[in-house]
């Protein structure tokens, strides 16, 4: 029944269909939860925590799925011959530190759904980063989607402006503070492909990549956690345990599995379906920040959000053409976030 309906043609299976929605679900919960977790726009724990628990737990998962097919001690040996790979990672780890960090201090600031909206710009730093480096020249129905997506978040900006301004942290800062976090996660995928291409990582199994990737971010993560924890002892700042907090715990869950369900995505369809997934995931959090957090849903959001969702499927029709990576390593690997 399932292969001959029409969805066989964009999900094989049942499962594909099943992680497609779990995606679309786990990522708009990231952002619903953080804001549902914050006290008028600051948190009552320490954000930092969260995040390395977040990170423990993505190890733990590293680790299971690598000895149900390899003995533990397969870790060792592989760390002793590719004992580089470990101290390469850490340029990703720092950068997924940082990325991970401002999405907390820029969800504070945005609400959801302009969030989420301006995380897009991502896809305007990605192209130029490989047009740049990689000489991949892009089309110019490439350079047409990358021009909605900037008019769309223009259009969005242009409302959030006068209510951002009354904030401390004042317009320019707050978008400063976003192009950063994308700028992060640009420069790590980028980084990522270099490494592949390079060849330093292909001879480590794929789960030991990605045991070394969450060991060096619990490091950076530890490290800026004792410079907050420093400061906040100075200044007497009160913090709630995470783990008696439930907001907190369905946050560092989500997350978690957030990165398996993206693998899971990857391997099961394609990043095209990911991109289609942002775009569904644009008009749901807008709708959904409506009815949980009170924002409305003015002509300016739905304009911004038709134009931006117009613009990622266009650009996911027409993507950059990159070198083939090692499907192993490509499908696999749990995503940071």
């Amino acid at each position: 029944m399932w292969k001959s309906s029409n969805w066989a043609s964009l999900f094989p299976t049942k499962t594909s269909f099943v992680v497609f929605v779990l995606y679309i679900a786990l990522s708009m919960n990231h952002g619903l939860l953080v804001k549902l977790s914050q006290d008028k726009g600051t948190y009552n724990y320490n954000v930092v925590s969260v995040i390395i628990l977040t990170e423990v737990i993505k190890l733990v998962i590293s680790l299971f799925l690598f000895c149900k097919d390899n003995p533990l001690r397969n870790i060792i040996d592989q760390t002793r011959e590719n004992y580089t790979v470990l101290f390469l990672y850490m340029v990703p780890a720092l950068l997924y530190c940082l990325y991970n960090n401002l999405a907390f201090v820029n969800l504070s600031i945005f609400d959801p759904t302009t969030y989420f909206i301006l995380l897009q710009l991502r896809v305007i730093l990605t192209g130029i980063v490989y047009q740049c480096l990689f000489k991949k020249d892009l089309s110019k129905i490439q350079w047409l989607s990358l021009i909605l997506l900037t008019i769309g978040c223009m259009i969005k900006e242009l409302k959030m402006e006068g209510s951002i301004r009354q904030q401390s942290y004042g317009f320019f800062i707050s978008i400063l503070l976003m192009l950063i976090q994308i700028l992060c996660s640009c420069l790590a995928g980028v980084y990522n492909e270099y490494l592949l291409k390079k060849g330093q990582g292909v001879n480590v199994n794929v789960y030991v990549q990605n045991i070394y990737m969450y060991t060096d971010s619990i490091l950076c993560n530890v490290l800026l956690w004792i410079t907050f924890k420093h400061n906040e002892t100075e200044s007497n700042v009160s913090e709630t345990d995470i783990f008696k907090n439930s907001m907190v715990m369905f946050i560092v869950i989500n997350s978690a599995i957030y990165g398996v369900v993206t693998s899971l995505l990857l391997h099961s369809l394609n990043s095209i379906m990911k991109v289609f997934a942002t775009a569904i995931e644009l008009v749901l959090i807008a709708v959904l920040s409506w009815v949980l957090l009170g924002y409305p849903i003015t002509l300016q959001t739905m304009s911004a959000v038709c134009i931006v969702s117009c613009s990622v499927v266009i650009y996911a029709k027409h993507p950059l053409t990159k070198s083939t990576l090692p499907a192993t390593i490509s499908n696999k690997n749990l995503v940071n976030i």
